[in-house]
């Protein structure tokens, strides 16, 4: 489990194929400085297993699901991304739980620059918009962000905005984001829970038995 607070932003190093995947080898000197073989590490949101390191960098094998889900199968040598080691028990919940189990992607869509923040507008699938509310939460890049406005609920392209901090534009990779770019989203786990639970308690139509007469 993850909190979305970005710890470090990584670089990628290899991206090698294996199997139906690929083998990611990123570096990352803080998010390795205490790991170990077995270790999760989110990696523009999505939780990757260590399975190789050395001083400053990790390597990870990511499924094809994770490819088709996610912006990772984009990644090349020298691109970067987002890094937050597993949340340990005793440190303070910065951001929400996350899960590192992505949704889908967004695209932006717009971007406004202000004095002190940039606004930066979304484009999510349609069978996400349900999950996505005004002042909730939501995962973009792995990064734990407050929605600042949504699209209405009949609107036929759905869209969120969040609006980032000089902090959350210096330290990810988030500030660098243009109009057409693609992102990892990673709605409320207690959203998501939420609509399962309705799904069974919806009410069923009556069926009529013995036809008409």
């Amino acid at each position: 489990m993850f909190t979305g607070i970005i710890e470090e932003r990584g670089t990628v190093t290899a991206v090698a194929p294996s199997g139906d995947g690929v083998r990611l080898t990123v570096q990352g000197p803080l998010v390795v400085s205490d790991a170990h073989q077995g270790d999760s590490i989110a990696v523009s949101g999505v939780c990757l297993t260590v399975v190789d390191q050395g001083e400053d960098w990790f390597t990870a094998d990511v499924m094809r699901q994770s490819l088709d889900m996610s912006t990772l199968g984009a990644l090349t040598p020298g691109s970067p991304v987002n890094l937050e080691r597993a949340v340990a028990t005793h440190t303070r919940l910065g951001g929400h739980i996350v899960q590192g189990h992505i949704d889908g992607t967004g695209e932006v869509l717009e971007v406004r620059p202000g004095a002190q923040w940039q606004v930066i507008r979304f484009r999510m699938p349609r069978e996400l918009a349900p999950l996505v509310v005004d002042k909730g939460s939501i995962t973009v890049e792995g990064v734990s962000l407050t929605v600042s406005a949504v699209s209405a609920a009949d609107e036929a392209d759905p869209w969120f905005e969040v609006s980032l901090i000089p902090e959350t534009l210096q330290v990810t990779t988030l500030g660098a984001r243009a109009v057409g770019d693609r992102v990892n989203l990673e709605t409320d786990i207690l959203a998501r829970h939420v609509q399962r639970l309705l799904a069974f308690t919806a009410p069923q139509t009556p069926t009529t038995e013995g036809g008409s007469r």
